[in-house]
């Protein structure tokens, strides 16, 4: 038991602040399925910086892995602002838009990784290596019976992503900008009328949803195989949009439904163990999540409201 909640949290929580990344874009008006390419994008970008570093700079890998995650939300946001241009600025159909770049991420980080491996590193590899993150665990806490499996064998990332979901919950919630940006996905005209401006504020959701896919993306590249390759583009942006249409676009229902994914995809893997499997069924418990995500969507989605104006381009001049 122990094992699926630590196996499951480590896969959950990437998966659920990504997904907020996509509530925050989709909440404010602008379909987003770039999530995918988005943390691909993201998680190139810190583990280029990690492996250069160590190799050619001698800082220490753990002083790299908080360095990777700062370059990874960074890039993530930087590569966002080709969704946000193309879909506010020059008014492209968004979900064509989502999936080019999911394309053009997938494709150029690939070229890309064996590129620098060979000219840079002279490393002909199709992956950049990264040192396996050092987990912690708290004394105390970690002695719970069950509970205590949440407190063992922490990721850093774990907590820096609870720490961010928090306060991304509390901008969204609590500040007038989250509520301008809930505005801008319901009723646009009136959000302009008030005198903000629908597209910056559109604008600056889409570069969040990339910083928090940036962050979710080398969360993934640390945890699940400690090492950047093509493999990373392995349906989790899709995922985390599946959890935040069951979540109906809110933070809280769509946690829990990345802990459903989480412990559906940690269970599995250790039925595989239990009934000593050949390593082979390892694939075919991959696709847990996806079935439990249809299966949810089948049942719930006609419960779900997605925002009034999600995927509404906005033309002031059309007022």
């Amino acid at each position: 038991m122990d094992k699926i909640i630590i196996d499951g949290l480590s896969f959950a929580l990437p998966l659920f602040i990504m997904a907020i990344g996509g509530i925050y874009s989709e909440r404010s008006g602008i379909t987003n399925l770039a999530l995918e390419g988005l943390q691909g994008f993201g998680a190139f970008g810190g583990a280029l910086v990690a492996v250069y570093i160590t190799k050619n700079m001698g800082i220490s890998d753990n002083t790299a892995y908080y360095i990777a995650i700062l370059v990874a939300i960074l890039t993530g946001m930087l590569y966002s602002m080709l969704h946000a241009l193309l879909c506010i600025k020059f008014k492209a159909n968004q979900v064509i838009s989502g999936v080019v770049i999911n394309i053009l991420a997938m494709a150029l980080t690939s070229f890309l990784t064996k590129l620098i491996n060979k000219t840079v590193f002279n490393t002909p590899s199709d992956k950049f290596v990264l040192a396996v993150s050092d987990r912690i665990t708290i004394p105390v806490l970690s002695k719970i019976p069950i509970l205590g499996a949440v407190f063992t064998k922490i990721y850093p990332f774990e907590i820096i992503i609870i720490a961010v979901a928090i306060i991304a919950w509390y901008i969204l919630y609590k500040t007038s900008f989250g509520l301008h940006l809930r505005a801008a996905g319901e009723n646009p005209n009136s959000v302009d009328a008030a005198g903000i401006n629908v597209n910056r504020t559109r604008f600056v959701a889409v570069l969040f949803s990339g910083a928090l896919s940036g962050l979710a993306g080398i969360s993934f590249a640390y945890s699940i195989s400690a090492n950047f390759s093509g493999n990373i583009y392995v349906g989790y942006g899709y995922l985390s949009i599946a959890a935040l249409i069951f979540g109906n676009w809110k933070i809280i229902p769509t946690l829990g439904a990345c802990l459903l994914f989480g412990f559906a995809k940690s269970t599995g893997y250790e039925i595989i163990q239990i009934l000593k499997l050949p390593s082979s069924y390892s694939d075919l418990i991959m696709i847990l999540p996806y079935v439990v995500t249809l299966l949810l969507l089948v049942f719930f989605s006609k419960h779900n409201r997605a925002p009034a104006a999600l995927g509404e381009i906005y033309d002031k001049g059309k007022r």
